[in-house]
């Protein structure tokens, strides 16, 4: 996994809890953490992220990626001999 997949998919889930704290607890992390004015910079930081994802996860469905992790093999275990 390169480097950047990595750094925006950790983003990504950063900003999924953030928004889970702000859901259940009305708490805001990266408010709480960063301040009001930094936590804009922040946002579009994981936004940016999230658009970086669309790119290996396009990629995964263009090479079958979730059927092959799936563990199906075409004409393995369907009667094909």
């Amino acid at each position: 996994m390169k480097a950047i997949n990595l750094i925006t998919l950790i983003l990504i889930i950063v900003g999924g809890i953030n928004w889970g704290l702000v859901g259940l607890f009305e708490f805001n992390l990266v408010d709480a953490i960063f301040g009001a004015d930094f936590a804009r910079v922040i946002y579009v930081i994981v936004g940016l992220s999230a658009l970086w994802q669309l790119v290996p996860f396009a990629t995964a469905f263009k090479v079958d990626e979730p059927v092959a992790q799936s563990g199906y093999r075409p004409g393995v275990g369907r009667g094909a001999e």
